[in-house]
């Protein structure tokens, strides 16, 4: 799914909601900037360090890799340093981990 296809099924899901009154209707650019702005904000957010916090979707958040020894794989022999490092990390919620959940093959 593509920020355009979310973009889509918002219009569409507002759409229902609110009737057939064309004059109601929210136009697919103003939910793509309201998409787009949402986004920018969370990653701006993230980028300086702060931790997201969305009910019901989950937590983003940065964490400090430590820094390790790493191995080439054309030469094993030879250890490459790997400095510490910021890395987003995000944890679902309860609501979508139950919901991934479902997707697991029975035995």
């Amino acid at each position: 799914m593509t920020k355009r296809d979310i973009v889509v099924r918002i219009s569409q899901e507002l759409e229902k909601e609110e009737g057939s009154n064309p004059e109601e209707h929210v136009n697919q650019d103003v939910v793509l900037k309201i998409v787009q702005k949402t986004l920018d904000i969370i990653s701006d957010a993230v980028a300086e360090g702060e931790t997201i916090e969305l009910r019901n979707f989950g937590v983003f958040e940065v964490k400090i890799r430590k820094a390790r020894i790493g191995r080439n794989p054309n030469a094993p022999e030879d250890d490459v340093p790997i400095p510490p490092r910021a890395v987003v990390k995000f944890k679902p919620g309860k609501e979508m981990r139950e919901r991934v959940l479902r997707l697991t093959p029975k035995a």
